[in-house]
């Protein structure tokens, strides 16, 4: 029963595309109207049909990890480009709908976030090892959204770019107090004490993160400028010039949004500027995939727009300027990926087997496919209190002229699986 069920499923989902499937009973069946892409995926296990029916979302990324689901070539990219694409068109069951439904509406249960929740879930993620971080981002270790103002960038150039964009935006002069919240490794700190000569106090709750961060600020020799802390933001008392959070809404959770802007508001100066850099949705509130809420980011949402700017409107905060990112982040996911692949000798070196591996590369293409064919972007939130703080145009962002429209990445580019 289960089996014919999940066969009507699939074939209800896959209009376009081509699927081969071979089911556990041994059973082949065909899917889609054979364009591109075309995969072909094994299942091995006779209780997954009924597993993929009840949760698709987790049992799919779980039973690739577990190889009771494998992809012939593991052309992780084509199968999900495939599942992605057809969700998109809307070609869910109507179980599947009503069960995505039910997700949306628990989502302020799951992403409710008390200080001993949020620390562990950084933990979760963060206290990986510092090391295996090092294998695959650039050279200053930043994990977040980089920014191809031109295309033939590397990713290290990206990356450096991305920090001038958000100094620029923070309009930093010598001497300001400035407060990073989820500093992660220390990078876009020690650059606004090194390049700009802010005083910089970075919180985490990531221990691995900042011990990592303070050996790195001593030895760019700006430990004097810069102060790393096992805190969560929620205890900071201080008032600062500047506040900076890259990449840390999505693990805030929506209950906690007005706490997080409430103390945003508290800690900058009344002549202070805030940004905000995360993962935002194009559409409507939403929620994470059970499999990245279990594995990779428990507790973690990309918000709407709108869930954002409706918490903002309720304090003394205002939106002097909201930049969107488009492919930005794909291609920085993509240039993480082939990173990754490239060293995974050195990652079963560290200790890591191979089901590790296997989650790390679907949770790198999934990711990546979220931002270029979901709806989702790279929002920057410019906030501050007076409408008069921050320039009234960009054009102290693009002295040198603005950049002409360009993708992320470079013309004819092709994906490597």
């Amino acid at each position: 029963m289960w089996d014919r069920i999940f066969v009507a499923m699939v074939r209800h989902l896959l209009k376009k595309g081509d699927l081969t499937l071979r089911m556990p009973s041994g059973e082949v069946i065909h899917a889609g109207d054979g364009s591109t892409p075309s995969v072909s995926v094994s299942l091995h296990d006779a209780t997954l049909p009924r597993k993929l029916i009840l949760n698709p979302e987790l049992a799919m990324g779980e039973a690739y990890m577990d190889e009771r689901l494998t992809i012939d070539d593991d052309d992780v990219r084509g199968f999900l480009t495939l599942i992605v694409r057809n969700f998109q068109q809307g070609n869910l069951p109507l179980s599947q709908k009503i069960a995505r439904a039910a997700r949306i509406s628990k989502r302020k249960w799951d992403q409710y976030i008390p200080l001993k929740t949020a620390k562990s879930n950084a933990e979760h993620h963060y206290d990986i090892s510092t090391p295996f971080y090092y294998l695959f981002l650039d050279e200053d270790r930043q994990y977040t959204c980089s920014y191809f103002k031109d295309p033939s960038f590397t990713l290290e150039e990206a990356q450096i770019a991305k920090k001038k964009h958000i100094a620029g935006k923070l309009l930093i002069k010598p001497g300001m107090k400035v407060l990073d919240i989820g500093s992660g490794w220390g990078g876009l700190a020690i650059t606004l004490a090194k390049d700009y000569g802010a005083q910089v106090v970075g919180v985490t709750l990531s221990d691995e993160q900042r011990k990592a961060a303070t050996l790195r600020a001593e030895e760019a020799g700006v430990s004097h400028l810069v102060e790393f802390r096992l805190q969560d933001y929620r205890h900071v008392t201080e008032q600062f010039d500047r506040i900076v959070s890259v990449g840390m809404l999505e693990h805030v959770g929506e209950p906690q949004y007005p706490t997080y802007f409430k103390q945003i508001e508290k800690n900058l100066k009344e002549d202070g500027v805030a940004l905000i850099h995360f993962i935002g949705r194009t559409g409507p509130p939403g929620n994470l995939s059970p499999w990245f809420q279990k594995y990779i980011f428990p507790g973690g949402y990309t918000p709407a727009l709108s869930e954002v700017v409706k918490v903002v409107e309720k304090t003394t905060l205002e939106a002097a300027d909201i930049e969107v990112w488009r492919t930005h982040y794909d291609r920085t996911l993509y240039e993480w990926l082939i990173r990754f692949e490239d060293r995974l000798d050195e990652v079963r070196e560290m200790g890591y087997d191979e089901r590790f591996i296997r989650m790390w590369r679907y949770y790198l293409i999934a990711s990546e496919l979220s931002l270029s064919d979901m709806p989702h972007v790279l929002y920057h939130v410019q906030l501050h209190k007076h409408q008069t703080t921050v320039p009234i145009t960009r054009d102290y962002l693009y002295i040198e002229g603005a950049p002409e429209p360009h993708s992320s990445f470079p013309d004819g580019f092709v994906p490597r699986k």
